[in-house]
């Protein structure tokens, strides 16, 4: 078990390393995890934790690389033999 003394110490590193503003941020992001980690458990089901904009991204690079491939096959198809 931790003593208070060394609870105090950890508690000053964690505010020395991410300060004042971004502790609520931290609360609220380890909560959240928890509460979909226990829904999870529960569940059985996966729940998709990919950012939104990362899932943009790869939406937008899964589109670029299927337009690509479609026109290399075009010209394939087109190219004289």
């Amino acid at each position: 078990m931790l003593s208070p003394l060394e609870l105090g110490v950890c508690a000053a590193v964690v505010v020395l390393l991410f300060g004042v503003k971004r502790l609520p941020e931290l609360g609220s992001g380890l909560g959240e995890a928890i509460s979909n980690f226990r829904k999870s458990y529960r569940d059985g089901i996966a729940i998709d934790v990919t950012p939104s904009s990362s899932k943009e991204e790869s939406e937008k690079k899964s589109e670029s690389e299927k337009s690509s491939s479609e026109k290399k096959t075009e010209e394939n198809h087109s190219a004289p033999s």
